[in-house]
């Protein structure tokens, strides 16, 4: 070859080399960078059909990752073993391939079908293996015009073994990256599950993603001290949860005292809350401890603390701040070391605006605040506690019933329960009474169940996720109906394996022994 053509490829090489360094540092998506190596070797250096083929983690596979003018169907045909044709034999032995000319190499596969209507005799194929250290992780290789040089070759191989030098140090460091954020994110679900088994109460029936989130914040702040307010509309399960943190507290062995400070007249809230004195009003006969003594070395739970009154409010903030508090009508100074626990289903945040709740006891009370979702916003969760309060109540009224018919599920996903769990589980209980046969059918279920809400009409109650769920939980409901509680067989039925039937069980909690018919 003249020596004016080699020192023009010479410095066309060199310019790619800088392009594509320049363009490895600039801290681009990884698909990007490869996608432009590739488009800089045919712009810059005629090498066309570029295509980086990366190994899989087990080492079995070889798939091009990226390719220039193949599409994205032909690419996924570029599948290789280690030692399988020409970019298996790079992979394996570690060693660059040139052929000066395709149509005298009968290994050739192009898989990918690039040079399909090609004359391969015009077509000379060059490929090296990228590695890091001394493992071979991939491959890149090109096409090129035919040439009988074998010196010319040989120097462009040198020349894509330093591109490859290029990609493998990116590929190592995006790998070493991608392995430490892997590692953090498995290590922060495993937290986060540790959390939410740590923190489920045993009552508390629900595996949606917005319990799951409950159960995790039950587990961060038990084993503290610090005050928590619970928010929630009336019947989600606001003092479950407060059990379940005094449960899992360090104070869980002193006592756990409940006060309803909606069910209470302002003129005996103070008096409930910090006692009497004998004779202190018309009616005290004798001295009375309160709740926050009663509460001492234990959790005091607050519920429905919105409808406080704004001078039992002032009190209360006292104790809280300083810890001590005078019986009504007393002079003596009362030290208690109590947890308190609030829960409220008003916004509190708007009263404080309108002076209805105090803002300093609302920063008091708001540290660590945990919101429980209503019913409709759970998904499958309803089904699972129909089934909890069905066994309930069977055993509470000696009834056997084995089932809720599929038009019952139908109706109790449907419906928007505002009185949430309180209000699904009265149902519930009516259904177990009422039904007259062992199946709860739609007929069983009150009439509000009946019929879909008006302003609800048109709208779902969950996410995609929860509500595939639900269908997903009650086809398996309805197989081992079919099959008497016969796993094997509902798998048959469903169209699937007997291994994802025991998972899907697993998940949703079905009790596959209630189906099983008797000899």
């Amino acid at each position: 070859m003249p020596a004016q053509i080699k020192t023009e490829l010479s410095f066309n090489g060199l310019t790619a080399l800088y392009q594509i360094a320049h363009f490895l540092a600039s801290g681009q998506d990884l698909e990007v960078i490869m996608t432009k190596i590739l488009e800089i070797l045919e712009n810059n250096v005629g090498m066309s059909r570029g295509m980086i083929t990366i190994l899989s983690p087990n080492n079995e596979e070889l798939a091009v990752d990226v390719a220039r003018g193949i599409s994205e169907s032909d690419k996924k045909k570029g599948k290789y073993r280690p030692g399988e044709g020409i970019t298996g034999k790079v992979v394996a032995t570690g060693r660059p391939i040139a052929i000066p000319t395709l149509n005298q190499e009968p290994t050739f596969l192009d898989r990918t079908g690039a040079r399909k209507g090609l004359n391969h005799s015009d077509l000379a194929f060059l490929c090296v293996p990228i590695k890091t250290g001394d493992m071979v992780i991939g491959a890149l290789s090109v096409d090129r015009v035919a040439v009988e040089d074998a010196v010319t070759l040989e120097g462009e191989l040198r020349f894509l073994e330093a591109v490859a030098d290029l990609i493998a140090q990116v590929v190592q460091v995006r790998r070493k990256n991608y392995d430490r954020i892997h590692a953090l994110e498995k290590e922060n679900l495993e937290l986060r599950r540790t959390l939410e088994d740590k923190g489920k109460p045993d009552l508390m029936i629900g595996n949606s993603s917005s319990m799951r989130e409950v159960y995790r914040q039950i587990g961060q702040v038990a084993p503290s001290l610090t005050t928590v307010t619970i928010r929630g509309e009336t019947g989600t399960g606001k003092e479950l949860v407060a059990r379940a943190i005094h449960q899992k507290s360090p104070c869980s062995k002193g006592p756990f005292v409940a006060v309803n400070c909606a069910a209470l007249p302002e003129s005996l809230l103070e008096s409930e809350l910090f006692g009497h004195e004998k004779g202190s009003f018309t009616g005290a006969t004798a001295r009375r401890i309160g709740r926050f003594e009663a509460a001492d070395n234990g959790t005091l739970f607050l519920d429905e603390i919105g409808e406080m009154s704004l001078s039992a409010q002032s009190r209360l903030l006292r104790a809280i701040q300083e810890k001590e508090f005078q019986r009504v009508g007393g002079s003596e100074s009362i030290r208690v070391n109590v947890r308190l626990i609030c829960a409220t289903n008003r916004d509190l945040e708007t009263d404080v605006k309108e002076n209805r709740f105090r803002e300093d006891l609302y920063y008091r009370i708001n540290v660590f605040s945990i919101a429980l979702p209503p019913l409709r916003e759970r998904g499958a969760d309803v089904l699972l506690l129909a089934d909890y309060f069905v066994k309930k109540y069977c055993q509470l009224h000696d009834r056997n019933i084995q089932r809720i018919s599929t038009p019952a599920i139908d109706m109790l996903s449907a419906y928007h329960w505002p009185g949430n769990v309180r209000e699904l589980e009265n149902v519930i209980e009516r259904a177990v009474i009422v039904a007259t046969a062992d199946v709860i059918e739609g007929k069983d279920l009150p009439p509000t169940l009946q019929m879909k809400d008006v302003a609800l009409q048109g709208k779902r109650n969950d996410s995609f996720e929860n509500l595939v769920a639900a269908y997903e939980r009650t086809l398996i409901l309805d197989a081992l109906k079919d099959t008497g509680g016969n796993q094997t067989e509902a798998a048959k039925v469903l169209g699937t394996t007997k291994r994802i039937i025991q998972y899907k069980i697993n998940k949703y909690q079905i009790d596959c022994s209630r189906f099983r018919r008797s000899e």
